[in-house]
């Protein structure tokens, strides 16, 4: 008769004693995909020395990091850069054009676009209440940030008070590639109801040229008479390229 001790000291068939007695090895800990040091390196980098120590890809980069959290965010930031440019012209790309590119979603044009709106109303901020003649190289500095990049011809007015204060910036039209409707009338009823006293007129030309065409002459002329009726001044005319801007003024068109 087989005792349970006699069973006990008996291994089961083919059961190798020498493995029994080897340790079960513990799983791997997980290893953090490589670009999460990346990310923290180059936030480092960025508070440590600024944008003029990033690239404009690495820039894209750390916009993109909050839109795409688990995911390397590089080669979508290259791709942004060889589908529109540079920097200034991804964040200020039509959310269609951005939507188009692989691999971008809702967030992160979302994220992009908030950058673009927080540009804007800091450029905005640090010339409003300003001399606008003054303070020239300022309010062109914003108005290039705002339309220099654009893909669509805009139409901005500034509104003045008698001491050349900026009043009001406003979008009065958007456009085309190529054409944006003004309305003279719309934009002197404008300027009464803000009480201004003179105006500065900025539209951009998508195509790179500044140079102003004869639609162009044609409809500043509109206004400056439509202006001229009620007591109001035009001081400029600005058309902003994509390098340089032209003035309607130093040409002698105004």
């Amino acid at each position: 008769m087989t005792t349970r001790n006699q069973f006990a000291e008996k291994p089961f068939p083919g059961f190798d004693a020498d493995f029994a007695a080897v340790p079960r090895a513990k799983p791997q800990q997980q290893q953090e995909p490589h670009y999460t040091n990346h990310r923290a390196r180059l936030r480092a980098r960025f508070m440590r020395a600024g944008s003029t120590s990033l690239a404009d890809y690495e820039m894209l980069e750390l916009v993109l990091f909050r839109a795409i959290p688990r995911r390397d965010v590089k080669p979508l930031a290259k791709r942004l850069l060889a589908e529109f440019g540079d920097f200034n012209r991804v964040i200020t790309a039509p959310p269609a054009r951005l939507a188009q590119v692989q691999g971008i979603g809702d967030a992160a044009v979302q994220e992009l676009k908030i950058v673009e709106a927080a540009a804007q109303m800091l450029g905005q901020a640090r010339v409003l209440g300003q001399n606008a003649i003054a303070s020239w190289s300022s309010l062109m500095e914003y108005c290039k940030t705002v339309m220099a990049h654009r893909e669509t011809e805009q139409f901005r007015v500034l509104y003045l008070d008698r001491k050349n204060t900026l009043i009001a910036d406003e979008a009065q039209a958007v456009g085309t590639v190529d054409h944006v409707p003004v309305y003279p009338r719309e934009v002197v009823k404008r300027a009464l109801e803000l009480n201004a006293s003179s105006l500065i007129l900025v539209h951009n030309h998508p195509s790179g040229s500044p140079d102003p065409s004869d639609e162009d002459i044609l409809m500043t002329n509109k206004i400056v008479a439509a202006a001229k009726t009620l007591g109001l001044s035009v001081h400029d005319h600005i058309i902003i390229g994509k390098e340089r801007d032209s003035s309607f003024k130093a040409l002698g068109l105004i």
